[in-house]
């Protein structure tokens, strides 16, 4: 999968967890949590979406340091499958 494969389906379980974003178009450096009105418990759950959509586990230390798009695009890469 590319990196822009995963910021289309991010912004996608963004837009799905809080509609009222729906026409707002989120660029990298959006600041997910203070650009967006999505407070902290909204992010826990885009978070544990992202991880179910990808099947993988971002262990929970590193949430605090994802704040935009790109951040949390570059720490999703981290955890798929490299393609060979």
């Amino acid at each position: 999968m590319t990196r822009e494969e995963v910021v289309q389906q991010i912004k996608k379980v963004i837009y799905d967890s809080v509609p009222e974003l729906a026409g707002k178009d989120l660029e990298g450096d959006t600041v997910i949590n203070t650009e967006t009105a999505i407070d902290s418990m909204g992010f826990i759950l885009v978070i544990c979406k992202l991880e179910a959509l990808f099947d993988i586990k971002i262990p929970e230390r590193r949430w605090n340091k994802l704040s935009t798009l790109n951040d949390v695009a570059d720490e999703i890469m981290k955890y798929l499958p490299k393609d060979k």
